[in-house]
């Protein structure tokens, strides 16, 4: 049998998925390689053999995309399949036009060859970019079904940064956990918030499997999606976030704008940080793309652990990674809290170095802030040598994650902004609350008696 040769373009997460789900059983299919992008360090691994399957016995190689071309054409590839997030409908094509000019065909796989159907009710978080307040989205309505004494099993776009054997099921329960998988910054940043609300999160690798396990913990799985990508489950409830701090970024930007036309719920975040002009931009664009969903409102709310520390001091800020680089934001809530409570903000650039230097050159539009990198034990120790280096009087840590737990060599006090989100006249409280008398009634009528 004369098989399709394939390159699947990714960043270590929905690639590997559509791997396993679509291509890994398929004997007509050879993948001769992965590319990744956006995360730095991740190329040059191979996709095991004991994730890889039969048709593929030695694995898959992980080759940098800069690769593209000269990999179609050495391995005549018959088709590019794109299969990564946060990115302008602009890079997409342009990543198709270098497919074709190769002699490639190019594709997207789309929800039904993707989706996993789960036995339990499916709520899924997505957002129309990376730091549109997804996360503690997802934490209030997590918290609002255990309100309604439903078990909770938060599942995580996947975030393989590692030894990808190790990584094929993982379970959050504790903080201890986190230091048990060597978790990335990253990681970290997705999972302590729910860790910390005592809900227990799951990712990794093979999400059939993370799928099963999710099942034995949870009456309801809650999605929680990576940067603007769709849901790798079914979902009964699809709620999608969007960020007027960005407006008009909800028709641009792949596959956030195929969020929006799949909503059930579209939450207009940050409302209050905003300006009419922008919430305004949102909400039209959301309605054209999506009559039929509903549409609410809400905002970020920032707590500050020592505000004092902040008045009249130069204070250096650290921001949430994705947010402020591929996510173009280039501030956080660290940065309004600094500027709130009368700090003067440091540039740090000057004081970067080793791959926080690269950062800022791969990313020209960071100026203020530090990005919260830290995908290996190099790069945690090039972001604590830069902080050393500043000539800060405080450090400001905007990210979700509490980052002394790995930033062990600070020298500098440090001051925490966290944030939650706030439900405008308590809207999605009613939508989930609603939504779970009836999908709850159908769940427990089709198994039986309470399992707890």
């Amino acid at each position: 049998m004369t098989r399709t040769r394939v390159i699947i373009l990714g960043a270590a997460g929905r690639d590997f998925h559509n791997f396993n789900v679509y291509y890994r059983q398929r004997p007509q299919y050879e993948v001769v390689a992965f590319t990744a992008s956006q995360i730095p360090q991740i190329e040059g691994r191979r996709y095991p053999p004991e994730l890889s399957g039969p048709h593929h016995p030695k694995g898959i190689p992980i080759e940098p995309e800069s690769r593209l071309e000269e990999l179609v054409r050495s391995h005549a590839v018959d088709e590019v399949v794109f299969a990564y997030s946060d990115v302008s409908h602009e890079h997409v094509m342009h990543l198709a036009s270098r497919a074709l000019a190769a002699g490639a065909g190019f594709r997207l796989l789309g929800p039904r060859d993707t989706m996993l159907q789960s036995d339990r009710p499916v709520l899924s978080i997505g957002a129309v970019r990376t730091g549109a307040g997804k996360s503690p989205l997802t934490g209030y309505v997590a918290g609002l079904l255990k309100d309604l004494e439903v078990r909770v099993a938060v599942v995580r776009h996947p975030m393989p940064y590692g030894d990808l054997r190790r990584q094929v099921v993982q379970r959050f329960a504790s903080l201890e956990d986190l230091d048990a998988h060597q978790t990335t910054i990253e990681e970290r940043e997705e999972y302590e918030p729910h860790i910390r609300r005592g809900q227990t999160v799951f990712a990794g690798v093979d999400y059939e499997l993370v799928l099963a396990a999710a099942e034995q913990d949870g009456d309801v799985i809650v999605w929680e999606g990576g940067n603007n990508d769709l849901p790798f489950f079914s979902p009964d409830l699809h709620v999608v976030v969007c960020d007027p701090l960005r407006a008009g970024h909800e028709v641009r930007y792949h596959p956030g704008e195929a969020n929006v036309r799949t909503a059930d719920v579209i939450v207009i975040n940050k409302v209050s940080s905003a300006s009419p002009t922008e919430v305004e931009t949102v909400r039209r664009n959301v309605r054209e793309l999506n009559p039929r969903a509903q549409v609410v409102e809400s905002d970020l709310v920032i707590a500050v652990d020592d505000p004092q520390a902040l008045r009249g001091r130069r204070a250096l800020v650290i921001e949430d990674g994705p947010t402020v680089t591929h996510g173009e934001m280039g501030y956080g809530a660290g940065t309004v809290a600094a500027r709130e409570h009368g700090a003067q903000i440091v540039d740090p650039r000057p004081f970067a170095v080793g791959t926080i230097r690269a950062t800022y050159d791969a990313y020209p539009h960071l100026a203020d802030v530090v990005p919260a990198m830290g995908y290996g034990e190099q790069q945690v120790r090039e972001l604590e040598e830069t902080i050393h280096r500043s000539d800060a009087d405080v450090v400001v840590i905007g990210t979700p994650a509490d980052l002394r737990r790995v930033l062990t060599r600070l020298d500098k006090p440090v001051v925490r902004v966290t944030y939650e989100l706030a439900d405008r006249a308590d809207q999605l409280r009613q939508i989930v609350t609603a939504w779970w008398d009836r999908v709850g009634n159908r769940f427990r009528a089709s198994t039986g008696p309470d399992r707890r």
